[in-house]
């Protein structure tokens, strides 16, 4: 912060199973909160059975804490999850999503999801589907099952390619309407943004909202590592396209 960073990631593999000398990732939470002329704060990736409440409840006090969580789940189905030996179920995960929307009213969600996984039925498919459209995850990332040599899992049966195929790409398809119809909700808002550097293109300034969305504006001012309030006038289905708002007229963009 002292070199002018604006925004600190926490970064780790299960970032929230943290605990050290007693302290878990809800206290370096805290403490960062407390950081003058820090503005952002974030973490990732997070695994569901180790969401204690007490990190929950972080997400309400410390308010630089950006209300995107990237919360992998892998499979909508419960069995597809036990079979992954992931130690939580779907229930556990929605309940998990209802607390920390109680606690952050803004809060959004991204995710991962595995398609294909062996032994993965349709009516297994049909359910991550599911899950997929009742989140609405802002960003979902899927990928067709790859065995990592050495894992149970690679002594599995695989589902034939061909099918694991034609499941990832009905998977994406319906990934896309959710973002689509999410950023095209975004069009005419505000949203602060914290801009990261100049593009290739002349004039213009790429950076990020608080959901970690991408933002391009036009700009005569060096806008890199500032935060700014911008108009967003468009959208594509990665980017977001806006104006500075002026400072000394809200109602006033800059050119």
């Amino acid at each position: 912060v002292n070199n002018g960073s604006k925004e600190i990631i926490l970064l780790g593999q299960n970032v929230n199973a943290y605990t050290f000398k007693n302290k878990r990732l809800s206290d370096l939470l805290y403490s960062l909160n407390k950081i003058k002329n820090l503005e952002r704060i974030r973490y990732t990736t997070s695994h569901p059975k180790d969401f204690t409440d007490d990190l929950i409840e972080a997400h309400r006090e410390c308010k630089k804490l950006m209300p995107l969580l990237h919360l992998p789940v892998q499979s909508g189905s419960t069995k597809i999850l036990q079979n992954m030996n992931r130690d939580h179920t779907i229930e556990e995960y929605l309940e998990t999503i209802t607390k920390l929307k109680k606690k952050k009213p803004s809060i959004k969600f991204s995710s991962d999801f595995i398609i294909a996984y062996p032994g993965e039925t349709i009516e297994d498919f049909e359910k991550s589907l599911s899950l997929l459209n009742k989140v609405e995850f802002i960003n979902s990332y899927s990928f067709i099952f790859s065995a990592r040599p050495g894992t149970p899992a690679a002594n599995l049966k695989k589902i034939d390619y061909k099918i694991a195929k034609e499941r990832l790409i009905i998977f994406q398809r319906a990934a896309d309407i959710v973002k689509r119809k999410y950023r095209q909700k975004l069009v005419n808002s505000t949203a602060t943004v914290l801009f990261e550097n100049k593009a290739k293109d002349a004039n213009k300034y790429f950076g990020r909202d608080e959901y970690f969305n991408s933002v391009i504006v036009t700009s005569d001012e060096n806008l890199s590592g500032k935060i700014k309030k911008v108009k967003l006038d468009s959208c594509n289905q990665n980017t977001l396209f806006g104006q500075v708002v002026l400072e000394n007229n809200p109602k006033e963009y800059a050119a």
